[in-house]
């Protein structure tokens, strides 16, 4: 337990940690190897918390056993799932907040955009030198459905406004401005476009099935940018063979995507790998999430782990 007046000892994984953390809160930060657990610091049993930038592997899982004085493993990601199926009972997983939302919600944007302006049958006219003009769809007037009423579906909303569609958000409960998700399950055939942005937990995985798709409206748009299992993959393929007009996927079920999946061949689906959230000042803004997370925590020492 953290005594009064002795600082949290914290293991990061990068140099820049470092400084981060101490920048932010009363820490003894230590320097670690991820993919040498058995080279811990000096020092290092004595760590609250673990820091780590990557999903669990058989390294950094192996780092547990060795930290018996654990109390949080700060992640670089918002969603958690991955490290809760490995973290002992009694540590906390805390996700990054205020990190990726923005350039998330940036990516869905694009995804829209290009799939309304019909930016990619332009690219490829350009490539045959082909000077054929031809009317688009356009944002304005669209609604949307985003399944997710935190970080990225508010930055949503906000820059589908600007483009002239209006967005209703959908939380696990219903309050002002945000609809529960058993009833706009109920209601997605109002929809032209429907985004899921939810965290993964076993309340939300497969929300988007067979019944899911069936409700969506035809010729509609289907943007996944939360975590693969939120959808049932098999499903999916059928509807984007069947009823949907287009499928933007930034995460798929199973991810990497094998080569020989049949989402990869289709023409109305567009996938990238897991990349909507990775830009050029993506470090910076993982590291002051993190050091503002580990804050909280030091904030709350001594004691027992923040609720």
């Amino acid at each position: 337990m953290t005594t009064p007046g002795r600082p949290i000892r914290v293991l990061v994984p990068q140099p820049r940690g470092v400084d981060a953390v101490l920048a932010a809160c009363n820490a003894d930060v230590m320097l670690y190897a991820p993919e040498a657990p058995e080279a811990l610091p000096a020092g290092a049993e004595d760590a609250q918390v673990l820091v780590v930038d990557r999903h669990p592997d058989a390294s950094t899982a192996a780092l547990l056993p060795a930290l018996p004085r654990l109390r949080m493993i700060q992640l670089f990601s918002s969603g958690t799932d991955s490290w809760e199926a490995v973290a002992p009972a009694t540590v906390r997983v805390a996700g990054v907040t205020g990190v990726h939302g923005r350039t998330v919600a940036e990516w869905v944007m694009a995804q829209l955009l290009s799939h309304h302006r019909r930016l990619p049958g332009f690219a490829e006219a350009q490539r045959r030198r082909d000077w054929r003009a031809e009317r688009t769809g356009t944002l304005a007037g669209a609604r949307v459905l985003v399944f997710g009423a935190g970080d990225i579906g508010t930055h949503l909303r906000a820059m589908l406004s600007t483009f002239g569609a209006a967005a209703d958000l959908a939380g696990r409960a219903a309050r002002k401005g945000v609809l529960d998700t058993r009833g706009a399950r109920e209601n997605l055939g109002r929809y032209d476009i429907v985004v899921l942005a939810v965290p993964l937990t076993p309340a939300t995985g497969h929300l988007a099935d067979a019944g899911f798709f069936a409700r969506m409206r035809p010729g509609a748009v289907f943007v996944n940018a939360g975590r693969g299992p939120l959808v049932d993959t098999d499903a999916l393929v059928e509807a984007a063979r069947t009823r949907l007009g287009h499928v933007a996927l930034d995460v798929t079920d199973p991810e990497p995507l094998p080569a020989a999946h049949p989402l990869w061949a289709m023409d109305n689906v567009v996938v990238t790998p897991h990349i909507a959230g990775i830009t050029d000042d993506v470090m910076d803004r993982c590291w002051a999430g993190v050091a503002r997370g580990v804050a909280r925590f030091a904030a709350s020492a001594p004691g027992e782990r923040e609720p």
